[in-house]
């Protein structure tokens, strides 16, 4: 069955991927911007993100959730992601986020994280990132799916055409290396996005 999406941040390197792979697989797809589109998106909605509405996101399958900011915007992060939640409270439309490494486990009892070891002059947006994972935990009205990438997140570089799908906890290949290509993790998304078994309300991470 074909798919229609809507990708929030669709111009960013990310985005821009996910809309490729999805379109590449006969999806129908929106790309959600602030400026002029840039995309392989079929559609464009020229949009702020925290200017959408339920109405501008009715019908889509899911929504794909891009956005980026820079550090002296971290807080962005959970507003951004509050504001999507409550557009689509109680919609059939699954909503699905980028994420950040930082969140991740470093511990079995889940309190100690990866973010936690990092420099503070780079803490700021992990750190906001794992509030607003926090604060979407919490949201049983909204049908969300949370992917963090590994920790070496390459823009960059060799495209592999495989991935690990992992869990809450930070986790390396055999040789130690937390590491996925933006190229791997945009196919892991629509992977999700085409999943017969979703994983509704959960945060899961991608590595090779």
């Amino acid at each position: 069955m074909s798919r229609k999406i809507a990708v929030v941040g669709a111009n960013g390197k990310e985005g821009r991927l996910i809309v490729t792979e999805a379109v590449k697989r006969g999806m129908d797809v929106t790309a959600v911007v602030r400026h002029g589109n840039s995309t392989l998106a079929q559609h464009a909605m020229v949009r702020d993100l925290f200017d959408l509405t339920d109405a501008d996101l009715q019908g889509f399958d899911a929504v794909v959730d891009a956005f980026g900011t820079t550090p002296d915007k971290a807080d962005e992060h959970i507003s951004s992601l509050r504001h999507l939640c409550d557009v689509l409270s109680g919609s059939r439309t699954r909503l699905l986020v980028i994420g950040g490494a930082g969140s991740l486990y470093t511990d079995k009892a889940h309190v100690a994280k990866l973010s936690d070891e990092f420099p503070d002059d780079i803490k700021a947006i992990p750190v906001a990132m794992g509030h607003a994972l926090d604060a979407l935990r919490k949201r049983g009205d909204v049908r969300w799916t949370y992917l963090s990438p590994a920790a070496d997140f390459r823009a960059t570089g060799e495209t592999k055409g495989r991935y690990v799908l992992a869990g809450e906890e930070y986790s390396t290949d055999s040789d130690g290396v937390s590491a996925i290509s933006y190229a791997d993790f945009a196919t892991a998304m629509v992977d999700e996005i085409e999943s017969d078994r979703p994983h509704e309300r959960e945060r899961i991470s991608v590595r090779w």
